[in-house]
């Protein structure tokens, strides 16, 4: 192709491109759909499958005979978890899905017959009466002050419970390759023992023809 025709043929596509006249609709999707594939960035595709997969690992395990049981637990008894946050380090900035990821892990563990979580309004509590970051929970002297603080709004718990969301990318000209993986660690607090259990998913993005020759 001389250059006039390329030129041409991308006067062609710029004037194609300006002559449209965008506009949306929407409806509202059957559960039976699968979920909408998001062209920019990971949606509902990508963490709810990370979630269904993380979790039911982790409390699998965590519910396994050889745990050892709290001392001060009865048998039987359902185990309290503070979930502490999301930790979003991936490439991509998670907007309103971060509370979605909340509310689905929320939801996951306390669906179990052996695990219940804190409302996440008195755990926000504690944290704002202490002045801590949920990263801070970690230091010994913290969570100390911190179990004291949930104890006294009659909030005790068993285990803290932290998720990271990463990302890695692979670049191929245009196109790339995403993974995302999600880490559950959760931590007893009376012992210190932890279990540590991640899911992962791989994600291609292509660009098209009209990106790939303007970019």
């Amino acid at each position: 192709m001389d250059r006039r025709n390329f030129l041409g043929l991308g006067v062609t596509l710029i004037a194609g491109v300006a002559g449209c006249r965008g506009y949306q609709t929407a409806r509202v999707m059957k559960n039976s759909e699968r979920d909408t594939v998001g062209s920019h960035a990971a949606g509902a595709e990508t963490y709810k499958p990370l979630i269904q997969e993380s979790v039911s690992k982790l409390l699998g395990r965590a519910c396994s005979p050889s745990e050892i049981q709290p001392a001060a637990m009865v048998v039987g008894e359902r185990k309290k978890i503070c979930f502490i946050g999301v930790e979003n380090c991936t490439a991509e900035e998670i907007g309103d899905f971060r509370e979605q990821i909340y509310e689905l892990i929320d939801s996951a563990i306390n669906e179990s017959r052996q695990y219940e979580q804190l409302s996440r309004r008195y755990v926000e509590n504690g944290l704002k009466q202490l002045r801590l970051r949920p990263d801070e929970l970690f230091v010994q002297e913290n969570q100390r002050n911190f179990q004291v603080v949930m104890e006294k709004m009659e909030q005790p718990f068993d285990y803290l419970l932290y998720a990271k969301l990463t990302s890695g990318t692979t670049k191929s000209n245009g196109d790339y390759q995403r993974d995302y993986l999600l880490t559950l660690e959760l931590v007893n607090i009376h012992d210190g023992h932890y279990e540590k259990e991640s899911a992962s998913i791989r994600k291609g993005y292509r660009r098209s023809l009209t990106d790939k020759l303007f970019h």
